[in-house]
């Protein structure tokens, strides 16, 4: 059994035990989280498909911890205008982990 689950602007394939990173959400570190932006969910029945969501369907995860990404660098540069612009970035995550999926 495995759902789709959207998060963060982003849309995830899940199954129960997956650990996955996802948008940093605003919950502590052991908290249970909820998600109930389900777009499809794989069942003994065959595959429902939501419009958008599927009613009544809930995916439980407990977030593990919050920290940031590895750090990517943004150079930037015009040529022959002698103009360039060094950046860096490191995006924020929480890691959770799938406890159940309730079609």
């Amino acid at each position: 059994m495995y759902a789709v689950i959207e998060t963060g602007g982003k849309q995830y394939r899940v199954s129960e035990g997956d650990v996955i990173f996802i948008e940093k959400l605003d919950v502590e570190a052991n908290a249970t989280v909820a998600f109930d932006k389900v777009v499809a969910v794989s069942g003994d029945e065959g595959l429902k498909v939501g419009a958008p969501y599927v009613d009544g369907a809930v995916v439980n995860a407990t977030a593990l911890k919050n920290g940031k990404g590895k750090k990517i660098t943004v150079f930037t540069y015009k040529p022959k205008k002698s103009s360039s612009r060094k950046m860096g970035h490191r995006q924020a995550y929480t890691q959770v982990r799938i406890e159940s999926i309730q079609a």
